[in-house]
């Protein structure tokens, strides 16, 4: 009966040994790119009192 115990101990520890994971890490072929098209946009709306608006149109070499 030991020897049948010794024979699946030691059968169980080979199939054990078999089962050693592997990890590999590897840099990529091609370059990594990333494409960045963006076009932005804005508008600026200012509402001003209408005295403002006045001194503006007089003046209108303040700006």
């Amino acid at each position: 009966m030991t020897n049948s115990l010794g024979f699946v101990l030691f059968g169980s520890a080979l199939m054990l040994c078999g089962c050693v994971p592997r990890i590999e890490v590897a840099a990529p072929k091609a370059p990594i790119t990333i494409n960045m098209n963006v076009k932005i946009e804005h508008e600026i709306h200012i509402k001003a009192d209408k005295d403002v608006e006045a001194l503006l149109k007089n003046n209108s070499d303040l700006f």
